[in-house]
């Protein structure tokens, strides 16, 4: 019997580590060989299963990635922008596959990535979901076909417990809809509206966002028009779809060459 990769899990007492985790077990193509989490966390030096408030599993929860990352073959990672970044150099030198889910990303993490993937395969996108990457290609063709007679407005919503804005997905969606005009994001981006605001900039690519009680995750990409709207909407009702993506992910990544993917990459987009 081939015996199976080891995965790690970073961040694992968070909702998405949890579910990570028991993905994994699920999958039976993994197996779990360490749960990491941040130095002073209660969860360290105790079982990952009895955390959970299952079974033991064998499996302590450490806070030494280092030798966490060592035997590993992938790293699943959906922490914050600075942990993310340490995690990269750790798994480029293990040379295991480094699964980023992490949001809030600025240009300067990702020139680290990309550092780190000069010796290792990192997979990052903002959201892991099959449906949302449909969805993504579906904004760009979109985006392509109408004109900027139709203003482009990027609207999403999650729980009260996110802490970034726009979510990574609808950075994603925007990345693709500015992709479709041939237009940078950067330069095109409206993400806040207060008051005395002004005329809609013609071209511009807006984005709303909505935080309350336990919304998994809602993007509409909407193109409005004169007398008329396009709308593509994907609603999220279980963050599992999330973690699957993520292994799945993990699994392609094993046998690829060194360098930066993305779902589009996996999903053979």
């Amino acid at each position: 019997m081939t015996e199976l990769p080891n995965f790690v899990v970073t961040g694992a007492s968070g909702r998405m580590g949890q579910m990570l985790i028991r993905t994994i077990a699920e999958s039976g193509r993994a197996r779990l060989s360490a749960a990491v989490e941040r130095q002073g966390h209660d969860w360290i030096g105790r079982d990952i299963g009895e955390c959970m408030g299952g079974a033991a599993t064998g499996v302590i929860v450490t806070d030494d990635p280092l030798e966490a990352f060592a035997t590993a073959r992938a790293v699943l990672d959906f922490t914050a922008p600075k942990a993310s970044v340490e995690f990269a150099a750790l798994a480029a030198q293990a040379r295991a596959v480094h699964v980023i889910g992490t949001t809030g990303l600025e240009p300067e993490h990702l020139e680290k990535f990309a550092a780190a993937a000069r010796h290792a395969v990192i997979i990052r996108a903002g959201n892991f979901s099959l449906g949302v990457n449909l969805l993504v290609q579906m904004t760009k063709r979109v985006a392509q076909a109408l004109d900027e007679e139709f203003d482009i407005e990027v609207i999403e919503a999650h729980h009260h417990h996110k802490v970034d804005a726009p979510s990574g997905t609808a950075l994603m969606l925007g990345e693709a809809a500015a992709e479709g005009r041939g237009v940078s994001l950067r330069q095109m981006s409206d993400r806040g509206r207060d008051g005395i605001t002004g005329a809609r900039q013609p071209g511009h690519i807006g984005f709303s966002a909505i935080r309350g009680g336990d919304i998994v995750g809602e993007h509409d990409v909407m193109f409005a028009g004169q007398g008329e709207r396009v709308i593509l909407r994907h609603v999220a009702t279980d963050r599992a779809i999330f973690a699957r993506g993520a292994v799945k992910a993990a699994l392609w990544g094993l046998d690829r060459a060194p360098g930066e993917y993305d779902m589009a990459d996996v999903l053979g987009f």
